[in-house]
């Protein structure tokens, strides 16, 4: 296996980020940050409900593979998160996981009253996934995290506490999560895709990039690592499919979630982005696992 320098100093070199002595401190939480954002999405399709969500510093197009199979079989929601891709961009402060989750919460109670989701999240957009599913099973049937922040233990766990270190600093947090990213990736990942997701980065807001995070990994309250990610997990009552690259990772896994049609897969020959380096892949194996719930 490559390895990885995961000094403060060698994730700098990778992002190739001027360092600020000191971060600027994030102001209090504007009276209104609680409030939800407004969010772009789209919908299309008839069937089960079907909710896909996006990870840090991307959008909705994410899943523009997956889109065409399973908008003809199910009526899709695909929305961008807050500070992301269409979406509002809300004040400094109102980036944890909660506040994504509430903006998910809200379009679901507003805009499809009684109705209950799958919801599907790559990366960070798997944890929300969870965390709604843990406050609100009434509105979320069953979850897919696809390479989801959820179960990192060991080199992963000390290369994200490096990183919430680094984005406190940095001048340039987009720089950052494009260094991240390239430590993600499959040999065979197309370079196009490479250069797409770092050009979202760059578009995304800096305090957007700099303060969704640390609450996904190394905060007081993160559920992505070592034994908060267990308890968490443990917790869970819907049926989760989780798909990740690491057997260590998805063995350690298995046995947290409970729910008899919960499964956790490894999937060899693919990056971070799963979805996209192995599309037809991904679809068949998303169908299948909804279709027999």
């Amino acid at each position: 296996m490559k390895q990885f320098d995961l000094s403060r100093r060698g994730l700098l070199k990778l992002a190739g980020a001027a360092v600020v002595t000191a971060a600027a401190p994030v102001p209090a939480r504007a009276a209104d940050a609680a409030a939800t954002a407004k969010l772009f999405y789209t919908e299309a399709g008839k069937g089960r409900n079907l909710m896909l969500l996006h990870g840090w510093t991307c959008d909705s197009h994410d899943w523009s593979f997956q889109l065409p199979v399973l908008e003809s079989r199910y009526r899709v929601v695909a929305p961008d998160l807050r500070g992301h891709g269409r979406s509002e961009v809300m004040p400094q402060g109102a980036y944890t996981p909660d506040d994504y989750a509430s903006d998910i919460e809200a379009l679901i109670s507003t805009r499809y009253p009684g109705q209950t989701f799958i919801v599907a999240g790559h990366s960070m957009g798997g944890q929300i996934a969870a965390r709604l599913a843990a406050k609100r099973p009434d509105l979320v049937s069953a979850v897919i995290s696809v390479d989801g922040a959820l179960g990192f233990d060991g080199d992963a766990a000390k290369l994200f506490d490096k990183a919430t270190e680094t984005l406190r600093t940095t001048a340039d947090p987009a720089a950052t999560a494009s260094a991240l990213f390239r430590l993600a990736y499959d040999a065979a990942t197309d370079p196009a895709l490479k250069r797409w997701h770092a050009r979202r980065a760059q578009g995304t807001p800096a305090h957007v990039v700099r303060e969704s995070w640390a609450p996904l990994f190394t905060d007081a309250g993160q559920v992505g690592t070592r034994e908060p990610s267990a308890d968490f997990c443990k917790r869970l009552t819907v049926p989760v499919y989780h798909l990740c690259r690491d057997p260590a990772q998805a063995e350690r896994m298995r046995p947290w979630f409970g729910n008899a049609k919960s499964k956790v897969d490894v999937w060899a020959n693919a990056g971070h982005w799963i979805m996209q380096d192995r599309r037809d892949d991904v679809n068949a194996a998303l169908t299948s696992w909804i279709d027999a719930l």
